[in-house]
């Protein structure tokens, strides 16, 4: 009886672990922001919603917001966005695990255990601080221009209600979006807001250890491998995580969606924005919509990096002989 031969995209996952890292990370992703779209919709509409002197806020709490987005817009105006999201999800997510998973490889010391094997040591704090500023930078630079379209597209239906000055066409979608961004504002409009972007960097490099260290400690307390833990403790994990990075560094996220929608350049404008918040608000501007972020952040983070862990598993424990 002669055994089936694998299927070539198989043997290719399993002997390219950076190839099964791109998919199961662009899977996840995808399916994290498909879930949470609405409530990352509420949160870019009051980070870029300006104060009118005269005029009450549109849009203000989380609840409050949905309700008014789906009254005046319906389901559609709930998911504004999500094609360049899901559309920049794929290389984000993809450089990102891809990037990330390879950096640790190398920047990880190698040495001789008791039996003179040499292995790999991949859980210090400082490889998983330089592999995620590395794969944070390489995701910035790949998918700012898509993040521009997404921030764009969310609120472009709101412009007056949000007390926007600047006032465009509509764009039709995601293609549309771009190839307009590109011919009437060239690069610097594909690449608004890539100053604070780039600082939002921190973020990941605060996340991630705190996830390696989490899932370390979780696994030493339980005895086990850190590939051996439980769908809770995994989640438990990717949310505390994720929700120490967000207040961190939620203060760029909203300087970063003013510069997308007034289209001022990767790093011109920055100044101006910062200077503009602190009139509005002081300190408590650069917070807009943070709850909102916490309450999206959390489940999101929690279905990616599970989503993640879950299907890396399936791949590495498939067959191909």
């Amino acid at each position: 009886m002669t055994t089936k031969s694998p299927p070539p995209w198989l043997v290719k996952l399993k002997e390219y672990p950076q190839i099964s890292n791109a998919l199961a990370g662009a899977t996840a992703g995808a399916l994290a922001a498909t879930v949470v779209c609405p409530l990352d919709v509420v949160k870019t509409r009051i980070q870029v919603q300006q104060n009118v002197v005269g005029q009450v806020l549109k849009y203000q709490r989380t609840w409050g917001s949905l309700s008014v987005i789906a009254r005046e817009e319906g389901m559609r105006g709930l998911y504004r966005g999500l094609t360049p999201t899901l559309v920049a999800l794929l290389p984000n997510w993809a450089v990102y695990f891809s990037v990330y998973e390879g950096l640790k490889t190398v920047l990880s010391k190698k040495h001789h255990n008791e039996d003179g094997i040499v292995t790999q040591r991949m859980h210090s704090p400082l490889v998983h601080l330089g592999s995620a500023i590395g794969a944070g930078a390489a995701t910035v630079v790949t998918t700012n221009p898509l993040w521009v379209v997404k921030t764009r597209l969310q609120v472009q239906c709101a412009a007056k209600g949000l007390g926007l000055t600047v006032r465009r066409a509509p764009y039709r979608g995601t293609w549309h979006a771009l190839h307009r961004i590109a011919l009437d504002e060239g690069i610097a409009g594909l690449y608004s807001g890539l100053a604070p972007a780039l600082v939002g960097i921190s973020h990941v490099a605060i996340q991630f250890p705190i996830y390696e260290m989490v899932k370390h400690k979780l696994a030493e307390r339980g005895n086990k491998s850190p590939s051996e833990l439980g769908v809770i403790e995994l989640i438990a994990a990717s949310s505390f995580s994720k929700m120490v990075a967000s207040t961190i560094t939620y203060p760029h996220e909203v300087v970063r969606s003013r510069m997308h929608v007034s289209g001022a350049g990767p790093f011109k404008g920055a100044t101006k924005v910062v200077r503009e918040l602190i009139k509005e608000g002081g300190a408590k501007a650069f917070y807009r919509g943070c709850a909102t972020n916490l309450i999206r952040t959390t489940p999101a983070a929690a279905i990616t990096l599970l989503s993640f862990e879950l299907i890396n598993r399936s791949i590495n424990a498939m067959e191909v002989e």
